[in-house]
């Protein structure tokens, strides 16, 4: 085996390695994923993680907090809240609410979205994978399609940055780990949505991760834009082409615990 070959080993193995050590239920506190845990009805997970996606941004003791409150006044159906409720009453619902940059009318479209896709398709599941097209090398022009279409049914309210564009260049993190939660099924993400193959996700591309790619020589881009996070799906895809995604949240349980040793320490 030459040097290269030697190199791409060792990196599977380490690859390897961090999945069977870190992808386990006890390391995922804290992270919004956790929330998924306590709604086996695929029908209410999927509403769960679509809220639990869009706020997973800034200090993860806020997320998990505003998490927390929003599906306090959804109670133990959220998908069945959903559907019991207008644009009105989402409204006057989460008047308190405040998450950052995110207010209470960004938060009341999104569901209002949600709402309205669930009542045309019958599911969120149903609508993405409808976008879905196998000739497709990966999710992007499917997921862009689900956002529009979730846009659409805002009925010309906003969502904000809660709902971002795929086709304005970001990575769009938090759509791809809602959409590794949904699809992906092992120890840590819990599925639901089975009419999605994992060979098509992206990998939900944030600082951390970023950084990771760049010690892997997976990436050329400066910053985790959309083309950083297509460049670095395809590397990982070089170790599991089935599941690309397969070892995020192994590698990026270092940069959010501090009782994980780095995987890579010995990679520069």
């Amino acid at each position: 085996m030459n040097q290269q070959g030697t190199a791409v080993s060792g990196i599977a193995k380490r690859l390897e390695n961090a999945y069977l050590t870190y992808n386990r239920r006890e390391f995922v506190h804290p992270d919004p994923l956790e929330f998924l845990y306590d709604y086996p009805d695929p029908a209410d997970r999927e509403v769960v993680g679509l809220v639990a996606s869009a706020l997973a941004y800034g200090n993860v003791r806020q997320i998990l907090k505003s998490v927390s409150a929003v599906l306090g006044v959804m109670g133990t159906r959220p998908s069945a809240y959903l559907l019991s409720r207008d644009a009105s009453d989402f409204l006057n619902d989460f008047k308190w609410f405040s998450h950052r940059f995110a207010k209470g009318k960004h938060l009341s479209a999104l569901l209002a979205g949600a709402r309205d896709v669930i009542q045309t398709y019958g599911s969120l599941h149903a609508c993405m994978a409808e976008q879905i097209d196998p000739a497709d090398r990966n999710v992007l022009p499917g997921l862009c399609r689900f956002v529009r279409r979730l846009i659409d049914g805002t009925d010309g309210s906003d969502p904000g940055h809660l709902v971002p564009r795929p086709e304005k260049g970001s990575a769009c993190k938090r759509l791809h780990l809602l959409l590794r939660w949904m699809v992906r099924c092992d120890e840590v993400d819990p599925g639901g949505w089975n009419d999605i193959p994992p060979s098509l996700l992206m990998v939900p591309l944030d600082v951390h991760m970023f950084r990771i790619a760049q010690r892997l020589c997976m990436t050329s881009r400066r910053q985790p834009d959309v083309r950083a996070a297509m460049e670095v799906t395809e590397g990982f895809r070089r170790y599991a082409p089935d599941d690309p995604v397969k070892y995020d949240f192994a590698l990026t349980r270092f940069g959010i615990r501090g009782d994980i040793p780095d995987p890579l320490s010995s990679l520069p």
